[in-house]
């Protein structure tokens, strides 16, 4: 078993990017309780020693990772990596997609009242949001859904263990949402004398 230990180490460090557990289990000829107990090892493994490195799990893959706390060291030895900043606008588009997935663009507008298409090819284009297939329905609309890099990004192991929104909340963002809404809606007393 440490031999096979091994291999998934180097799998994973050669890959640099997360592997799918069943392809592991194929390349490996492991079951998929024998590639957990495997993984769990490796995890407990890691954090007890003085490792750089850690062991990550995302859904149906796993990948090795620098431990965060090492991370103000890497800043200094490689170029600190680009950074993106979510707008408010992207931070409610990433939130709908990622509590109401898979979703299409014109239920995410639906949701906020307003076009998206800015803050989904943004949300795309940081690898956060991705296309799922197609709604079975006249145009066939996209689908789109949260990803791994959502995951890494967010400090969640699937996407099960985002908070749930507390009921009361809920109804308190609704009705601020009405009060925006019917902001919009009134007509400006004063326009009509002023032409």
């Amino acid at each position: 078993m440490e031999q096979k230990k091994g291999m998934i180490e180097g799998i994973l460090f050669s890959m640099g990017g997360s592997v799918k557990k069943k392809q592991l289990m194929e390349v490996l000829d492991l079951s998929d309780t024998m590639l957990s107990e495997l993984l769990a090892q490796m995890k407990n493994e890691y954090e007890k020693e003085n490792r750089g490195i850690r062991l990550i799990e995302l859904e149906d893959s796993c990948q090795l990772c620098t431990k965060p706390e090492y991370y103000d060291v890497l800043i200094k030895v490689v170029k600190q990596p680009k950074k993106y900043r979510l707008t408010d606008v992207m931070l409610e588009t990433l939130s709908i997609i990622a509590y109401k997935q898979p979703v299409t663009k014109q239920e995410i507008e639906a949701i906020r009242g307003v076009k998206c298409d800015h803050a989904v090819n943004r949300l795309i284009e940081y690898n956060l949001v991705c296309e799922a297939g197609r709604l079975n329905a006249v145009g066939r609309p996209i689908l789109l859904q949260t990803t791994e890099e959502f995951l890494r990004c967010f400090g969640v192991e699937h996407i099960d263990d985002l908070p749930m929104i507390d009921p009361s909340m809920l109804e308190e963002f609704k009705q601020e949402a009405q009060e925006e809404m019917n902001v919009i809606l009134e007509p400006d007393e004063h326009s009509e004398g002023d032409h």
